[in-house]
């Protein structure tokens, strides 16, 4: 994710991302420059026909696109903010547990003080390689002898750990080393875990309805391929660079809707996924570590 100033108008305007934008469309305006150049050249000049172009109709279905691209971007954006919320939960939910273990577990039980400062972190990892492209196994801490051999061949890392992390809280309890209440308040911070892995998944195995997606697509080609015509017959070949920035609004909007409804990958709109992980592990250990 990119930090950034959002009152500093040079760096945001002249962005390197703009540029990136710019190399993945590029292919499609070369093609989209040359299928106007062909047009207005054709009709224009070889053909020499005159007729009077309006961009009434464009301004008419300009009105209905502009809809679905408002509709497009806020329903990505509500993804990607989603997203972020379920992560600031886990943040929060990650050092109230660890908060809560630090003051239940005794001051020389550091073996389970130990157990908890590896797991809880590792769940967090997991949870971010899983809403990937799969947990690497060697990206984990190991907290226990066969730690590994338990994840192995498993398909769900996350509930793995999720259910490690609840069995050595239900041996804690049938050990008298933390109460009943205890426990419950410990049963109940380590549910949220479940429910923030459950929202993720939701955002991420759920993209917008494939119809909506076409169809979106398919107005915006159609709006493009035809804007010519409206303009050809005036402007002549300033037609191309007029039709290429249209073309390149629209597509851009697009193209930054794609990437946000996904959330949870390495792009540069992508949640700090990594980052996160990295301060609940600093956090956790801080509140359940005693020197």
């Amino acid at each position: 994710m990119v930090k950034y100033n959002p009152r500093n108008w040079f760096t945001l305007i002249f962005h390197s991302y703009s540029r990136q934008v710019v190399r993945t469309l590029f292919p499609a305006l070369l093609i989209m420059g040359a299928y106007t150049t062909l047009a207005t050249y054709i009709i224009t000049d070889y053909f020499g026909l005159s007729f009077i172009s309006t961009t009434m109709v464009h301004s008419l279905l300009g009105i209905v696109l502009g809809l679905f691209m408002v509709f497009r971007v806020n329903s990505a954006y509500d993804r990607w903010w989603e997203g972020r919320k379920l992560w600031g939960l886990l943040l929060n939910n990650s050092r109230n547990l660890a908060s809560k273990l630090s003051a239940f577990l005794p001051v020389d039980d550091q073996k389970s003080r130990s157990y908890f400062a590896q797991m809880i972190p590792n769940f967090g990892a997991a949870m971010k390689e899983h809403l990937r492209n799969g947990v690497d196994l060697e990206d984990l801490d190991i907290v226990e002898e066969g730690f590994l051999t338990k994840l192995k061949d498993k398909g769900h890392i996350p509930n793995v750990l999720l259910q490690m992390i609840h069995e050595r809280i239900n041996t804690l309890y049938k050990s008298n080393i933390i109460t009943g209440d205890q426990f419950f308040v410990l049963d109940k911070e380590t549910k949220e875990f479940s429910d923030i892995l459950g929202g993720c998944e939701r955002i991420r195995n759920t993209p917008i309805p494939y119809s909506y997606s076409m169809f979106i697509k398919k107005f915006i080609f159609t709006f493009t391929v035809t804007l010519p015509f409206a303009f050809m017959a005036e402007f002549h070949y300033w037609t191309v660079p007029i039709v290429l920035m249209v073309f390149f609004i629209l597509v851009s909007v697009e193209l930054i809707a794609e990437e946000i409804e996904d959330p949870f990958g390495k792009d540069i709109n992508d949640l700090p996924t990594d980052e996160l992980v990295e301060k609940i592990k600093n956090n956790v250990r801080e509140l359940i570590l005693k020197d």
